[in-house]
């Protein structure tokens, strides 16, 4: 399978969805399949845990996990753990940004100037108009990242990420309008600018109008768990040939490209908004913003690769997410109401190809081959 990537690099619109989720009964032979799969995976890849699920409109249609929480230690990663997302993120940053346009608070084509007039002789001309559509499909020729996340820890959250901003845009483009260039920085400039309208963080924005609305109630941010303790996974990466664990995340700053975290459970909630079948999964301001969030601009929307695959009988969403620590890979097949999922508190140079191979599993269960 050909998994493409999309990696981290180092007042309330109400939402017509139940505050209960009608949950599909498990299947506990394809449960089992999956903890097969992933005891099979970790030992031959000495990896510390993961967990894997594959779920429908309705949620986890079958789930499991293998491993520990922290390497070299017995506390096991279980199916219930809270995970990292890395750059899944996206996905629900531009869900967020598509209450604002429902709401008429924005556009889809409102410019950073527009809503931020301050700033026009700050930053570089060539970035004054620059839409929110362009910025959540990676084609605002803003760079890659910033010239420094952890900039101005003295001033407030969204005050900060306004400073940054204008660090980080005061040269010329390397990039053209229009061109496609990842950017965890542009996610954070299309949160700056609802920031800026409402006054609140994203932080507080995306659980006022995302989190509690889909009953995501372990939804949160940064490294999962208390610090210093094992009642969730640690994230790890390489130190030489050994994993080196830690509790560590990404800059605050970079919030609304990928440092989303909450179990798998609360995610296939969130997923499932991009399913066909779902029972009350339709937002207040309907479908079409939905639609409007898979519409590609090349092959990226709003926080979603948009591929072919046979397997999926056609359209496919996907992406992935690491904060270096964390590997998290996500396959959606609507024709199929089925969604592939598959996580790692690990992260090196392996770790992409191996949840690959782990979706391959989950779609081989889900078929009965």
């Amino acid at each position: 399978m050909n998994l493409s990537s999309g990696i981290i690099i180092a007042a309330s619109l109400p939402l017509l969805i139940p505050t209960s989720y009608a949950k599909p009964e498990k299947s506990a032979g394809q449960s089992k399949e999956i903890e097969v799969s992933l005891k099979g995976i970790i030992e031959r890849e000495n990896l510390p845990g993961m967990v894997a699920a594959i779920a429908s409109s309705e949620g986890i249609v079958a789930i499991g996990a293998a491993g520990v929480r922290k390497d070299g230690s017995r506390e096991e990663f279980t199916q219930n753990d809270v995970i990292h997302l890395g750059s899944c993120t996206k996905a629900m940053t531009s869900t967020l940004l598509a209450t604002f346009v429902a709401d008429g608070t924005i556009t889809w084509e409102t410019t950073l100037i527009e809503v931020m007039p301050e700033l026009r002789k700050r930053i570089h001309p060539d970035y004054h108009n620059v839409t929110v559509w362009q910025l959540l499909t990676h084609r605002a020729g803003v760079p890659v990242n910033a010239k420094d996340w952890w900039a101005h820890p003295e001033m407030k959250l969204e005050k900060r990420r306004v400073e940054i901003l204008k660090d980080s845009l005061e040269d010329a483009p390397k990039a053209k309008k229009g061109e496609y260039l990842y950017s965890n920085l542009g996610y954070m400039i299309a949160a700056c600018m609802v920031e800026q309208k409402t006054g609140d963080t994203w932080e507080e924005l995306i659980e006022e109008r995302l989190f509690k609305p889909l009953d995501m109630d372990s939804a949160g941010f940064g490294p999962p768990g208390k610090r210093g303790r094992k009642d969730q996974p640690w994230g790890h990466n390489k130190s030489g040939k050994k994993w080196s664990a830690m509790q560590s995340d990404n800059a605050e700053a970079l919030g609304p490209a990928g440092r989303v975290h909450c179990s798998v459970e609360d995610w296939a909630k969130f997923i499932a908004l991009q399913l066909p079948n779902g029972k009350g999964q339709e937002l207040s301001f309907g479908r079409e913003h939905l639609k409007k969030l898979i519409t590609p601009v090349g092959d990226y929307a709003g926080g979603w690769i948009v591929a072919k695959r046979s397997w999926g009988n056609g359209v496919v969403l996907t992406h992935s997410g690491s904060n270096t620590m964390w590997y998290a890979t996500v396959w959606v097949a609507s024709q199929l109401d089925r969604a592939f999922i598959v996580v790692t508190n690990s992260c090196d140079e392996d770790s992409h190809a191996i949840c690959d191979k782990m979706i391959g599993e989950l779609i081989r269960i889900n078929s009965g081959s």
